[in-house]
């Protein structure tokens, strides 16, 4: 999952990115409205993390103007600002959901966790593939009933597989959800880690997941 902090809190969002990344999210930054308004039109997120008060473009108007291009990603606003009229309108410009500074990370988390459960419309936490299970709460995975070990970067590239079965992934899409917008692409770095993926989740299983579609990319499937 793919996120964008918009926080002119150079300290706030260096913050917000360590503790996102570390729970496996890909994190984009930017420090003013117009920043993060242009971020937000050039790349696709999971979610947005939208403080209110911004040099350049206030979050409100950052906010009206991602609504008026028709995206409907979920945003996230954070506010000083407490009171009830500040509230409703941001909820009113369409925002999903506030939250008041300061805040306890725990609880910006546990908000993070029950707006991408709306997008994606789930009644369960887990994700499963054949054999292969993941639990988007507690990070676990395993196959054939015996855990996986995954580092950070593993587990994030394997929830994108997870949450798109049978559908072709090329390394630009990967790229864009799994790692941050400074990433190069010209790399081999996606190969890298389903190469790592592989090894963790097939080697020892007669049937492979994790398949190549030469030319075009990767996909995770249960058929043969």
């Amino acid at each position: 999952m793919r996120i964008l902090v918009v926080e002119d809190e150079k300290k706030v969002a260096s913050f917000l990115k360590k503790g996102l990344e570390e729970e496996h999210y890909a994190v984009d930054i930017a420090f003013d409205g117009e920043e993060g308004l242009f971020l937000a039109q050039i790349n696709e997120y999971d979610l947005i993390i939208l403080d209110i008060m911004l040099p350049k473009l206030d979050g409100m108007e950052v906010l009206r103007r991602i609504r008026i291009h028709g995206s409907s990603v979920p945003i996230l606003m954070l506010t000083a600002k407490d009171s009830t009229e500040n509230i409703i309108s941001g909820l009113d410009s369409g925002s999903d959901d506030y939250l008041t500074k300061p805040f306890a990370f725990a609880e910006l988390l546990a908000r993070v966790r029950a707006l991408f459960r709306r997008k994606m419309k789930e009644k369960t936490d887990f994700l499963r593939v054949g054999d292969l299970s993941l639990s988007t709460s507690t990070h676990q995975v395993k196959r054939g009933g015996r855990e996986v070990e995954l580092t950070a970067k593993e587990y994030a590239l394997l929830e994108y597989f997870m949450r798109n079965p049978n559908r072709i992934l090329t390394r630009t899409l990967i790229t864009e959800h799994v790692w941050d917008y400074h990433f190069d692409p010209s790399t081999n770095v996606v190969d890298v880690y389903v190469n790592y993926l592989r090894k963790k989740i097939d080697r020892g299983f007669e049937k492979k997941l994790i398949h190549t579609i030469r030319g075009s990319g990767y996909m995770i499937k249960d058929e043969p």
